[in-house]
């Protein structure tokens, strides 16, 4: 495989991670409701978001409502809303970087400079994964601690939704697309940082022969 087909699979991949970021950033499922009751019957499930808190009846019908104020939300659902936005925000700005220094498009001359540029963009990719990693993260380490601390009630206890694990699915395709973009992109670095060494035309001296200083 060439190094143009890794980099438009790592820019692939790339693209798909940021688009599952934005996914998981406005699914309410981060939070689900955990039914750990004797009773199976369950009329409602809760779901809770970084947006909004939604309730589904077991008729199918559900209700939602965004968060009415910013300053009372809990920290990790700060942190996660602004996390989320700016890595949807370098998102695009990564995917404008490695297209125009990837190597099908010729919007800058190869050298350099184009790797250069691929690799940033690949860097970017990189740091969106680890950005969004953190609120994941944050997210799971509540919910698992809560789920297990005797002192929550029943009724506050909740389970991982699925947001979280699409949000863990696009950070590995963040990262692995990162990596596999600047990976080529140095790879090819190398392959065009050899000097070129070009030899002189050699010419026949008086005598009629070659003159050994033009050879190199």
């Amino acid at each position: 495989m060439t190094s143009a087909a890794v980099e438009i699979l790592g820019l692939g991949l790339g693209i798909l991670g940021w688009v599952g970021v934005i996914l998981a950033c406005g699914l309410p499922m981060w939070q689900v409701s955990a039914f750990i009751d004797v009773n199976i019957v369950v009329a409602q499930t809760i779901w809770e978001g970084l947006w909004m808190n939604c309730v589904v009846q077991s008729t199918g019908q559900m209700q939602c409502k965004v968060y009415d104020s910013i300053l009372a939300l809990p920290p990790e659902v700060q942190a996660g809303r602004a996390l989320t936005v700016v890595v949807a925000l370098l998102g695009l700005v990564a995917l404008m970087v490695t297209v125009v220094g990837a190597q099908c498009t010729n919007c800058i001359r190869p050298g350099k400079m184009k790797s250069r540029i691929v690799i940033a963009g690949g860097a970017i990719y990189i740091l969106c994964g680890v950005l969004v990693l953190i609120p994941l993260c944050w997210f799971a380490n509540i919910v698992i601690s809560d789920f297990y601390d005797p002192t929550v009630p029943s009724s506050k206890k909740r389970e991982m939704g699925a947001a979280l694990y699409i949000g863990w699915a696009a950070t590995a395709l963040l990262l692995f697309g990162g990596c596999l973009i600047c990976c080529c992109s140095c790879s090819q670095r190398d392959e065009t940082s050899f000097p070129v060494k070009y030899s002189a035309p050699r010419r026949p001296t008086s005598n009629g022969e070659y003159d050994k200083k033009n050879y190199v």
